[in-house]
């Protein structure tokens, strides 16, 4: 019995996500100037063509993640930019994030993939845009964290760099997580935050 259209988009559906799995791991592992096509087809278990099928070139792939990624960054922002408790919010965004790298969906892999998006600029144009969607994201925290200072909240010092230091932080646990894997035990989300709040416990 043929397939029906919808099982057929399901499908679809199912091996374009099963290439942008393969396409995190393999980018992650190699980098993207060693990845090839080849590599992601044989971790997503498929042909090649398969993955032709579904995208043009390792370049159209990878763009894809990070405009996942850019949206992901966006909708951060619009999250920290909601008005609500700066310590609350920041701690939230904190929690979410290093239980989604403690997690066995593949973050700190995908994390590792948007790093690399900030030095690969293929397609032309992806660093760029990427790294718009960043500061905007950089920006609302920066403003969490100068409304806390106000507030009492958080200690002292230059927002931005504050802000900074923070993801820098995050960047250097997910890499950490990432070449570890299950022998990095899950950080405390209050020992991240003292960077803020000077040691004190939320």
């Amino acid at each position: 019995m043929p397939r029906t259209a919808t099982q057929n988009e399901a499908m679809r559906a199912a091996t374009r996500s099963a290439i942008e799995t393969a396409g995190v791991r393999v980018f992650a592992r190699h980098g993207f100037a060693a990845a090839n096509i080849r590599q992601i087809a044989d971790e997503a278990g498929i042909s090649v063509g398969s993955v032709y099928r579904h995208y043009a070139s390792k370049e159209d792939l990878f763009d894809e993640l990070l405009e996942q990624a850019s949206t992901g960054l966006s909708a951060a922002a619009t999250q920290l930019s909601s008005g609500g408790d700066p310590s609350d919010l920041i701690g939230g965004f904190t929690e979410v994030y290093l239980s989604d790298l403690a997690g066995e969906d593949g973050a700190a892999e995908f994390f590792m993939v948007i790093n690399q998006g900030f030095t690969t600029d293929a397609p032309a144009g992806t660093a760029r845009r990427l790294a718009v969607t960043q500061q905007t994201l950089w920006k609302a925290f920066a403003a969490l964290v100068r409304r806390g200072q106000v507030e009492g909240r958080f200690v002292g010092g230059d927002p931005d760099r504050m802000t900074a230091y923070y993801f820098a932080l995050l960047s250097g646990i997910t890499t950490m997580r990432h070449a570890l894997n299950d022998e990095l035990a899950e950080p405390d989300v209050d020992l991240i935050l003292r960077i803020l709040t000077g040691g004190a416990e939320r």
